[in-house]
């Protein structure tokens, strides 16, 4: 993914997205990944800051002795990785509906996020999260015109009416034209699903009327849930749009296909299997609290940040890949 893109690119920038690799994300070899950028980790911030803790010289060879904390990736690589090593992870936890709430960790590359309120004459009022990279801003954004364009690529979010939406990365989706329907970008879909549906039925409405443009990024899935505790996800299948309705008490997506796919399958997973594990011992409920420990289950060296929507309460709770305070937003629900 490139860190800046000039002005005249958001034509192609609108399908750019993450949670996935593209070529030049591909592992260096052994001893060529520059100091201090991981590849094999698959820790959390402490444990990151436990094992480089641990580092002691205990000879002049000079001989050295470090502990390990946490996960990391054996097949990092080798031709045994996964399509995808970066990925996301999302749920929806509804098995209490006068509660039901949206989560989801952003994996990706270190770059700077917003927290960003939308209120359209025209639309619903939503809060959403933006990977600022994609906007080609500077290190200094201040007064920088190109932030004018972070409606239009929100990587997940939630509206007044209590509608979440967020994206995965999907290696073997493939979206079909219909020359009959207009064409936005893969990420683009999202501003238009929180300006215009209310519900899970109208979102999915609005993927189904629209062609999506998976040429500028990888191609993508995506969850989708609201304040009545319904979810789905909807899917590109061999050109065909389809949609996985939530079922039980949650409903969850990481990078791997669940449409048509039995749930054991899914579960092989690690990160699926993780989530679907603490949801199903729950039964499917979680407060904001328990829903970052679930969070924190699947978290990984690059996850950006862990985010969760309450779908009728309208809070949202925030925490980033510095480790810092978590951070609360409210947005008022209609």
């Amino acid at each position: 993914m490139r860190r800046t893109l000039p002005a005249v690119s958001l034509a192609l920038l609108l399908t750019l997205t993450s949670c996935s690799a593209t070529g030049s994300d591909i592992p260096a070899p052994p001893g060529a990944t520059p100091a201090g950028t991981p590849s094999a980790s698959r820790q959390d911030a402490a444990q990151v800051d436990q094992t480089l803790g641990s580092l002691r010289r205990v000879d002049d060879l000079p001989l050295y002795e470090m502990t390990y904390v946490g996960r990391y990736d054996p097949t990092d690589g080798t031709d045994a990785k996964p399509a995808t090593p970066f990925g996301c992870s999302l749920f929806v936890a509804a098995g209490d509906r006068s509660r039901p709430l949206f989560a989801r960790n952003f994996d990706w590359d270190a770059n700077p996020a917003m927290v960003l309120r939308t209120d359209p004459p025209d639309g619903y009022a939503a809060i959403s999260l933006v990977d600022m990279s994609y906007l080609g801003v500077d290190a200094d954004p201040a007064g920088d015109r190109r932030l004018l364009n972070a409606p239009l690529l929100p990587f997940d979010g939630m509206n007044e009416r209590g509608l979440a939406v967020g994206l995965a990365a999907d290696d073997g989706a493939r979206a079909a034209r219909d020359p009959g329907k207009p064409t936005v970008g893969s990420v683009r879909i999202l501003r238009l699903v929180l300006d215009r549906a209310a519900t899970v039925d109208e979102a999915v409405g609005v993927f189904t009327a629209h062609n999506l443009d998976f040429d500028g990024g990888p191609p993508l899935h995506y969850l989708l849930a609201d304040a009545s505790g319904a979810s789905a996800v909807v899917e590109f299948v061999d050109g065909e749009m389809r949609v996985e309705r939530g079922r039980g008490d949650w409903q969850a997506l990481t990078n791997v296909p669940v449409a048509g796919i039995p749930e054991q399958q899914r579960r092989e997973d690690r990160r699926y299997g993780l989530i679907a594990q603490a949801m199903t011992e729950s039964g499917g409920v979680a407060d904001a609290a328990a829903a970052h420990r679930v969070l924190g289950l699947v978290r990984q060296a690059h996850t950006r940040w862990s985010v969760t929507y309450g779908l009728r309460t309208g809070e949202v709770r925030l925490t980033t890949a510095t480790g810092g305070a978590e951070r609360r937003y409210q947005l008022p629900m209609s």
